[in-house]
């Protein structure tokens, strides 16, 4: 073996050991989010002092809500207070001084997605601050196929983007990041 034939081989042990090497962890954002309206939540709304304009009614599958005098009113995607002042500005030509309160009866939007090699993937309701282990336990777990070091987290909020997980990271001693799910998330375990 020549000097040629040495490095070509020291080259690729180095290649080869290279990619055994952890990637560094994705800084995941678990900060509180305010709560946005969903489609098939159930709203309260009140109009102060005027009880016929004052209703409870679910968000349709578009996202919309219908009031008498205003018509159509975009809500997913809305805080309860952006709600209340969007209709507050229109009930302003027929309601004098208009005061508007937006409560969210039900929360029927939030939900998780757990597929993949999980003992029972599906929907799962988002109740709280549930993070990646909690949903994966609520899906039963991993089958004995899985490649939990391999989970993607698919965010569809509007960052987007792919969260790469791993399993034995999260669980080590060191304390890997957790990460908290949000309403759409899918959790993707191969």
């Amino acid at each position: 073996m020549g000097k040629t034939s040495a490095g070509g081989w020291m080259l690729l042990g180095a290649l080869l050991l290279g990619g055994c090497v952890h990637q560094p962890a994705v800084k995941v954002d678990n900060s509180d989010q305010p709560y946005r309206i969903g489609r098939e939540d159930v709203l309260d709304i009140a109009v102060w002092r005027d009880a016929e304009l004052s209703r409870t009614l679910p968000v349709r599958p578009d996202g919309y809500i219908s009031m008498p005098m205003v018509g159509e009113v975009q809500a997913a995607g809305k805080t309860p207070t952006e709600l209340a002042e969007a209709l507050k500005s229109s009930f302003q030509p027929y309601v004098q001084e208009p005061r508007v309160t937006v409560i969210v009866r039900e929360v029927n939007s939030s939900r998780v997605f757990v597929t993949g090699e999980v003992t029972h993937p599906g929907a799962y309701p988002l109740r709280g601050r549930v993070s990646l282990i909690q949903a994966i336990a609520l899906a039963g777990g991993f089958t004995d196929f899985a490649n939990s070091d391999g989970i993607v987290v698919i965010r569809s909020d509007g960052n987007g983007g792919q969260i790469p997980v791993r399993y034995s990271d999260l669980i080590s001693p060191d304390g890997g990041q957790d990460v908290l799910l949000r309403p759409g998330d899918t959790i993707v375990v191969p």
